[in-house]
């Protein structure tokens, strides 16, 4: 009797292959449990409708026949199906394999080591200074604000297309800050909803070994509640942070210390609304962070790895978007309204906007900015610098640089 095949993964990456020569279906796997990438020939695309986890192999042998005219499919058939498994594409025993021991690999490691140095930005230390000077350049003295500078939020999109609001954001710092521990809150865009995933890994990057608090990571992983993932996999590969650890690094030293914080989203209170902190793991987690911001005071420095609004083709819009030209308009004046409420640290009016219509905006930094408002009430925010970046000819990401001083 025909079992049903496996299901194939829903958290896969699916886009038209970028290779002439060979068109088709191309599928690669963002969490990096699999370093595979494959493409589906056209003719067969239509076959990944089977993997369900409802549909047999005599469905898929159906499809095959109809498709190819020809009742020979069989090794077809086996090939389709091993190819997928064995990319672990497919859920079933070879992808929980992989899985357990990508974590399992992580787990291990005595450093978090970069992820995106060659493609994101240089990766040696030379061309990465070279560079890192380049964005800074002209940048001029921070201005004086008495001390009472205490967070920034910078983009976390490519430094190359958005080196103008990093600059905004860092060129700020001094070297009174250097001997702060930076508590990095940034998106996590693959990590588990209502979740904060940490590590204790140092993290490498080819400026240097930046230092992981651990104390600091193991008081807020025992205080945090059920909704700390620890040793989280998605620091791993995930650039919000690392992208924020390179211009530390560049403005303070290698060695730079840091808290780094992965935040989930907050999708229940998003579509089933409520405020994010009904959640208990949630409401935990703030209630730690504001402890501990309490407790260390001025040992701490603030820094929000934050972009904002995803518009276009690439993010599943009807539309093409310009920066800065028709929809885009609009939307630079909604996320102006959101800013507005960050500044003013308004955490639930930020929300009541961010929860209209469900974020049609896609602010991706929606939960570290919330988790920044809601550990932080007491603070005035500066927009220094608003940009729109076309990241490909029919898609927007819209992003800042922000400064956070304390209420007077």
């Amino acid at each position: 009797m025909s079992q049903p095949l496996p299901r194939l993964r829903l958290n896969l990456d699916f886009m038209p292959s970028p290779s002439p020569e060979n068109p088709g279906l191309f599928i690669r796997d963002p969490y990096r449990f699999s370093d595979a990438m494959l493409i589906i020939p056209p003719v067969l695309v239509e076959c990944l409708q089977c993997f369900d986890g409802r549909q047999t192999d005599l469905d898929l042998r159906a499809i095959l026949v109809r498709l190819t005219g020809s009742l020979e499919v069989g090794d077809l058939e086996r090939h389709l199906v091993d190819t997928l498994s064995q990319a672990g594409f497919l859920e079933d025993q070879t992808f929980e394999a992989m899985q357990a021991g990508r974590r399992r690999e992580f787990a291990e490691k005595p450093v978090r080591d970069s992820a995106h140095a060659g493609s994101a930005y240089p990766d040696q230390p030379e061309a990465l200074r070279a560079t890192m000077e380049r964005y800074m350049d002209g940048a001029g003295a921070a201005a004086n604000r008495d001390g009472d500078l205490f967070a920034i939020a910078a983009p976390h999109v490519s430094p190359e297309g958005g080196w103008q609001s990093y600059r905004a954001a860092y060129s700020l710092l001094k070297p009174e800050h250097a001997g702060r521990t930076f508590v990095i809150l940034a998106t996590s865009h693959y990590g588990a909803p209502e979740k904060f995933g940490l590590t204790r890994k140092n993290f490498l990057t080819p400026l240097g070994e930046a230092r992981t608090d651990q104390r600091l990571v193991n008081w807020l992983a025992t205080r945090g509640g059920a909704g700390v993932e620890m040793e989280d996999f998605c620091h791993s590969f995930e650039h919000t942070v690392e992208l924020q650890v390179i211009f530390l690094q560049h403005m303070l030293g290698p060695e730079v210390k840091i808290l780094p914080v992965l935040c989930g989203g907050f999708g229940r209170s998003l579509y089933q609304g409520g405020d994010p902190e009904d959640d208990d793991n949630v409401k935990a987690f703030f209630e730690a962070l504001g402890e501990l911001r309490e407790q260390e005071g001025d040992k701490l420095f603030w820094v929000l790895g934050v972009d904002m609004a995803h518009m276009g083709a690439r993010y599943q819009d009807q539309f093409s978007a310009v920066a800065g030209q028709g929809v885009m308009s609009e939307v630079g004046m909604r996320d102006e309204e959101r800013i507005a409420r960050i500044n003013g640290c308004d955490a639930a009016g930020f929300w009541d906007l961010v929860r209209e219509n469900h974020d049609d905006l896609k602010w991706c930094g929606s939960s570290p900015f919330y988790t920044f408002l809601k550990t932080a009430p007491k603070a005035r925010g500066e927009l220094l610098r608003y940009e729109q970046w076309n990241i490909d000819e029919r898609s927007v990401v819209s992003f800042a640089g922000m400064a956070f001083s304390k209420e007077a």
